[in-house]
């Protein structure tokens, strides 16, 4: 029977005090919670802390995926249409977090093929497919202008998100580029600092949005080379207009009346569908998804499952309820004291347990035959987000495990499976880790391996040699 005997921790503990047999613990700095569930099909036997509610991170995006796979199928598509009356034009949005500027070209260039180049009437963008947040409750306020947290609107494109570039001058001052067929203004007037000067000062580069216009602000160390940005758009509904109007005008395409955000207009009956654009199919979301960690994703995809199970405009609330309530009918776990707000994992208010965590996971285990899920998580220092993590880029451990990551502030989570000598899932774990702040201390001459990595090594290890 598979056993990792952790049998003893204390909420806030120091390493030189940690005697368990297990010798992973010993390298999280004080301060550190954990919670850890391990278990096979011949039976669970240790959990360790694991009744304790902690942040899941983005090991969340397992339960999103699951429940997906679940309530839509792996045939779903999310499909944008562009239709029409006597006179006027309807785009009508779904929350295709990959839908691209590219795609809607087509569409338009598909109603001057059929139609001609002048629009008679007003061109209306169709929203309520979702209502409600498009920033969950719970997502920190100093990270919603990156791209990370790319706000959840049924209106996406491009991935809600512009890439720029801000470079610094021999002035002392900087200068921001961002592509100018772009409908955003971004100005900046952080200076440039020494790197030893910046840390000094304790000057970072920082960010602040009003809508679509950016200002950077703050310091950002001497550079040969402009730094990558990255802008989550603030305002969805406006940049898509400003980018439909780019559009008409590159095809040439005469719109007569005006492009309006149709919240409060009734479709007409009838409409004519001139074009639509579908998804890549939900599965190959999902694996884009859980590989990459991508937010949106994981939040578009929540919102289509509220939509779909209670037959109402999808949102943030109706999508965690469903969740929720699908896991616990299919997988019997009690989720009661489980706290869901989003399908990314980004918000700091979700809290599950590592047995709820595990729990879901021995259902995947036992049918993952019709599932095919494990297939679709990022192995163990080959690809996905796990492929550079430095606990599983060694040989007794790479391709040895499918898991999804997740980190917030102070969280290093993982949630995934262990493979036999057969290549097979045998067993499946849950790494929760909480309230991780290791001291800041000067670079040191040689590399330190991170705390967090230590103790993974030592975990993974043992959960492959038992």
């Amino acid at each position: 029977m598979f056993k990792i005997f952790l049998t003893f921790f204390a909420l806030l503990f120091s390493s030189s005090a940690w005697t368990a047999p297990f010798e992973g613990i010993e390298y999280l700095p004080a301060g550190s919670r954990a919670a850890i569930y391990v278990a096979s099909e011949q039976g669970a036997d240790i959990v360790y802390n694991s009744e304790q509610l902690l942040p899941p991170a983005s090991t969340l995006k397992i339960l999103t995926a699951l429940t997906a796979k679940i309530e839509l199928g792996d045939d779903f598509q999310f499909v944008t249409q562009l239709q029409k009356s006597d006179r006027d034009l309807f785009l009508s949005f779904s929350g295709d977090p990959r839908l691209a500027r590219s795609d809607i070209k087509k569409l338009l260039q598909e109603y001057k093929t059929q139609h001609g180049n002048i629009i008679p009437g007003n061109l209306y963008i169709d929203d309520r497919q979702f209502t409600g947040y498009e920033k969950a409750p719970g997502w920190p306020w100093d990270n919603l202008g990156v791209c990370y947290s790319a706000p959840s609107s049924v209106v996406t494109l491009d991935d809600n998100c512009i890439q720029g570039s801000i470079s610094s001058l021999a002035t002392g001052q900087t200068r921001v580029y961002v592509p100018p067929h772009q409908p955003i203004e971004v100005s900046t007037d952080a200076i440039t600092l020494t790197k030893d000067q910046q840390k000094i000062q304790h000057c970072d580069l920082e960010l602040t949005t009003f809508g679509n216009t950016y200002r950077l602000a703050g310091c950002m160390a001497e550079r040969s080379k402009p730094l990558p940005l990255k802008f989550a758009i603030q305002d969805t509904r406006s940049y898509v207009s400003a980018t439909l109007r780019g559009l008409l005008s590159e095809l040439n395409i005469s719109l007569q009346g005006v492009i309006i955000t149709r919240a409060k207009r009734d479709t007409p009956d009838e409409l004519t569908l001139v074009a639509e654009h579908r998804s890549a199919p939900l599965t190959d979301l999902l694996k884009i998804m859980l590989q990459e960690s991508d937010n949106l994703i994981a939040d578009n995809v929540l919102k289509a499952v509220g939509r779909s199970y209670y037959q109402a405009p999808g949102s943030f609330s109706n999508g965690a309820a469903a969740m929720k309530a699908i896991l616990e009918y299919h997988t019997k776990t009690n989720l009661d004291y489980a706290q869901f707000f989003d399908g990314s994992g980004l918000s700091r208010n979700n809290k599950i347990t590592a047995s709820q965590l595990a729990a879901v996971l021995e259902y995947v285990q036992l049918n993952d035959h019709t599932l095919n899920f494990i297939e679709l998580l990022p192995k163990a220092g080959v690809d996905g987000t796990l492929k550079y993590r430095s606990s599983m880029r060694g040989d007794d451990i790479k391709g040895q495990l499918a898991a999804k990551s997740g980190s917030l502030f102070g969280s290093i989570n993982m949630a995934g499976f262990s493979f036999d000598a057969q290549g097979e899932p045998s067993k499946w774990f849950v790494q929760l880790i909480a309230d991780y702040h290791p001291p800041q201390s000067e670079t040191p001459a040689t590399p330190v391996e991170a705390p967090y990595t230590s103790f993974e090594k030592a975990f993974y290890r043992q959960l492959l040699a038992d």
